[in-house]
């Protein structure tokens, strides 16, 4: 008989698990790190909407359901259907969750229903990072990505192929409706009037569904067209003085859409963008991040519908203000946000802005460096330009590539979420934050483990 050496496999050998759920996992784990935060959160704009609900199956606790999403969007796992399939058979899930196992829709609700105070726990957050010293605002980098909707650009249709569409489906609706006449005639005489109930032909149901949904689209876009002209025209930007209606207040315009505006049936927030790291036009928002250059901590998160990053700085600052209170002292951003009127507000808020005036290719001559004191009598812009092709200026817009373009990254490489799973600009403005959120819970995660001379995986 051969003698194996093997360790002891003995699957029917029963298993005696610790009491305390939390020892199936190593302490340092990112399952209950997620779990500590979560327990130091004010949840109470959550908890109250529960205070007085009377009948019914009883809630799953917040706390326990916000884990698992926590936890889920760090690994990259965003469906609910998963996450519900995780709390079987992935025992970090089942540790988040004690055991319990809330039905997917139960999660995707509770998502949808509470989507705007998770959004604004991202606050709460990032004053854990700032309190673990990982929020400084010396550099600030600012970024956008194209980040795909939840819809395909294949259901979108321009303005100019919908006038066409829409009188094509009125004229094929139009004959289908005497042809049905013509039918239901011939049925009564056969038949009897009244006898018959057959519904309206499947050939014209869709092509009366598709007709108003054409309509409705046409109607959003101009209605879109008629709100921006308005706009143009109360500020003046045509050059021409408002027009006055003879009760004081400026008309709103005519202005048809321009034949090219586009809109999506499935999402009709999104838009047609052009993914500069693919070089392809998708369906998509304009997501926003501004970073700390040190940590990579995101400090700010937002969605535009816009797809260049031109009229994004202000706002974005401005935000920064908001969530923590200070401003950074300097701010990098690519050529995408530079305009003078931004960069003047930025340096009269008393903030350094370093942004090119014109892109700066990889394969671009490195410009002179100028020699002696920066002039008095330049502008505010003009010095702004001129510290940055200095050779400290260009030292420092270094940092920009370095801090925001890896959390991109991360984000889309390391945790695959490169597209949104909910529809509407609001939505999918909640589910970024979302998203940087768990990014900055990882990076806490790291910077304290690290400090504690643990090791920690990889997750962003």
């Amino acid at each position: 008989m051969r003698d194996y050496r093997f360790i002891p496999y003995e699957p029917d050998k029963p298993l005696e698990l610790a009491p305390d759920i939390r020892k199936w996992l190593p302490e340092d784990h990112l399952a209950l790190f997620i779990s500590d935060v979560v327990d130091t959160l004010d949840l109470r704009e959550i908890t109250e909407e529960y205070l007085h609900l009377q009948g019914g199956h009883p809630a799953y606790h917040p706390a326990m359901m916000l884990k698992l999403l926590f936890y889920g969007y760090c690994v990259g796992l965003r469906s609910s259907r998963r996450i519900e399939q995780k709390t079987y058979e992935d025992v970090a899930f089942r540790v988040l969750s004690c055991d319990s196992h809330p039905d997917h829709s139960r999660i995707s609700d509770f998502r949808k229903r509470h989507l705007g105070a998770i959004s604004r726990l991202f606050v709460q957050v990032l004053e854990i990072c700032k309190e673990a010293g990982l929020v400084k605002l010396g550099f600030v980098a600012l970024d956008g990505t194209k980040m795909k909707a939840n819809a395909s650009k294949h259901k979108a249709m321009s303005y100019g192929r919908m006038v066409k569409k829409e009188k094509e489906l009125a004229d094929e609706v139009e004959k289908l409706l005497k042809q049905a006449e013509a039918m239901d005639r011939q049925e009564d005489k056969k038949y009897g009037k009244g006898k018959r109930g057959d519904e309206l032909p499947k050939e014209l149901r869709f092509k009366e569904n598709r007709l108003a949904k054409i309509r409705e689209a046409k109607q959003a876009l101009e209605l879109e067209a008629r709100a921006e002209a308005a706009v143009k025209a109360k500020s003046g930007k045509d050059g021409k003085p408002p027009e006055d209606g003879g009760s004081g207040s400026p008309q709103t315009p005519e202005a048809p859409p321009k034949p090219e505006k586009q809109r999506n049936f499935t999402d009709p927030d999104s838009r047609i963008m052009l993914d500069g790291a693919t070089k392809a036009f998708t369906q998509a928002y304009n997501a926003q991040a501004a970073v700390d250059c040190d940590t990579q901590v995101i400090v700010i998160a937002d969605v535009t519908q816009q797809a260049n990053d031109k009229q994004q700085l202000i706002p974005m600052l401005e935000q920064v203000e908001e969530n923590l209170g200070e401003i950074p002292d300097r701010i990098l951003a690519d050529a995408g946000y530079f305009s003078e009127e931004a960069v003047r507000s930025v340096a009269d808020g008393f903030t350094e802005p370093f942004i090119p005036r014109e892109r700066i290719k990889h394969d671009d001559p490195v410009p002179p460096v100028p020699r002696g004191r920066i002039p008095d009598n330049l502008s505010v812009v003009e010095r702004a330009l001129r510290r940055l092709k200095t050779k400290s200026g260009q030292q420092i817009y270094s940092k920009r590539k370095e801090a925001i373009e890896p959390v991109f990254g991360q984000i889309k490489e390391a945790r695959g979420i490169r597209a949104f799973l909910l529809r509407g600009l609001e939505k999918v403005k909640g589910e970024w934050k979302l998203v940087c959120l768990t990014h900055n819970i990882l990076k806490l995660w790291r910077h304290l483990c690290l400090n504690d001379g643990r090791s920690a995986p990889v997750f962003g």
